[in-house]
């Protein structure tokens, strides 16, 4: 096999020492009652995974990571002060928002691109990126909700996505999705405020909370009982700076009273209100 297929590679052979870990974390020390989450703000390939078989433009595009997604991120985690926590790799290496059994983790075939260097895996070539970039990753995030639930409250998780705007041919009118399953705290009143907004907003569309596929939400949200949703985002809406800087507006403006709505805590110190 060539080299772009070389993936039988153990977990410390993945990442190279001077490549990036497989996370960030950013404001780290906040105690606001919000964390972050981008499964897919990225598009950097391991250099032991070489090109995984695909040329650049689909390195590019929308099945490598979810595009402008880590840039409404890190807007967003400035603006609010909040914790983030970003995946640092592409999709295409591991799909850390896949049960690691699902087809999808490590994808082979999808909107008409065949990935060559994730066909034929053997078990131990799944195992070694998952122990490089899955599980940190994902132990990042059990860490942060550990340590924000400390400090006062579980945090409201708040993962978030885009989608493209049209898939397998079919053009998709939604400008923003909220996805749940059994929790609507927050995706009920999202859902209204940014129809009120005028925004053109999907209620578990173009994807559904309920689907088994949001790995990260039902293991570190659903199954321990803290306040969370799904956002998705349509591509063409935050392409460039601009458009990042329009929603990242938009979403502030809902997510800065979350602590007041859940918990009837003070924004600016993350701590319980005091009444006057």
């Amino acid at each position: 096999m060539p080299a772009d297929g070389e993936n039988n590679k153990r977990g410390a052979d993945i990442l190279k020492s001077d490549e990036p870990a497989p996370y960030r974390v950013l404001n780290p020390e906040s105690t606001l009652p919000i964390l972050l989450i981008c499964d897919h703000a990225s598009r950097r390939f391991p250099a032991a995974l070489g090109t995984l078989g695909i040329d650049p433009a689909a390195r590019r595009c929308h099945l490598a990571w979810d595009i402008g997604a880590g840039a409404l991120t890190e807007k967003l985690a400035a603006s609010l002060g909040a914790t983030a926590v970003m995946q640092r790799y592409s999709r295409l290496a591991v799909d850390c928002n896949r049960q690691l059994l699902d087809p999808g983790a490590f994808l082979e075939f999808g909107d008409g691109m065949v990935i060559a260097g994730n066909r034929n895996l053997r078990d131990a070539d799944k195992e070694a990126r998952a122990n490089a970039i899955y599980w940190p990753y994902h132990a990042a995030i059990s860490q942060q909700v550990d340590r924000l639930q400390a400090a006062g409250h579980p945090p409201a998780f708040l993962s978030i996505h885009s989608f493209t705007p049209v898939l397998n041919g079919i053009s998709r009118h939604w400008e923003m999705g909220i996805l749940w399953d059994k929790d609507s705290s927050i995706a009920r009143p999202m859902i209204e405020e940014l129809r009120a907004a005028g925004y053109d907003v999907g209620d578990n569309e173009p994807y559904s909370g309920k689907a088994p596929q949001d790995f990260t939400i039902d293991h570190h949200a659903e199954s321990t009982g803290i306040p969370h949703v799904g956002i998705e985002i349509r591509q063409d809406l935050i392409d460039d700076d601009a458009g990042v800087g329009e929603i990242a507006d938009v979403l502030h403006r809902f997510m800065i009273t979350l602590p007041s709505r859940l918990y009837a805590t003070d924004i600016r110190t993350g701590k319980p209100q005091v009444p006057a």
